[in-house]
């Protein structure tokens, strides 16, 4: 694994970790974009292995879709997680009020969770 990939893993595990707490302090909106962070995160890392890198987010999405998902390497749900939690953080970092219930956060927390698994695991197998 590269160092670059390692550093990126470990940021997304204290970005989930950082969502956890604030999202216990009923900061919820921020707590989303700690996740969505996180997954990105996840997915730039795991690019990078393959020597692909972007310098926008919907690049990122795009070619984590065409490299990974599409490549049957990882479920298309960390597609959508990707791309779901993306359009959330946007609406909990730039709106004036957010409306997310705690118990979806929870939910999203989850999922970045199960995302940073699994690109563990593929890591680990290549």
């Amino acid at each position: 694994m590269k160092e670059e990939t390692a550093a990126l893993m470990e940021k997304a595990e204290r970005a989930i970790q950082s969502a956890e707490n604030v999202m216990q302090d009923g900061d919820l909106d921020f707590a989303v974009s700690r996740v969505y962070y996180a997954m990105f995160y996840i997915a730039s890392a795991l690019l990078g292995e393959k020597e692909l890198y972007f310098s926008k987010h919907g690049g990122i999405h795009g070619a984590f879709a065409q490299h990974f998902v599409k490549t049957g390497e990882f479920d298309p749900k960390y597609q959508r997680w990707l791309v779901t939690t993306f359009s959330q953080r946007i609406t909990g970092d730039y709106g004036a009020t957010s409306d997310f219930i705690l118990e979806d956060v929870r939910e999203i927390v989850a999922q970045a969770r199960d995302f940073l698994i699994a690109a563990k695991n593929y890591l680990r197998s290549k």
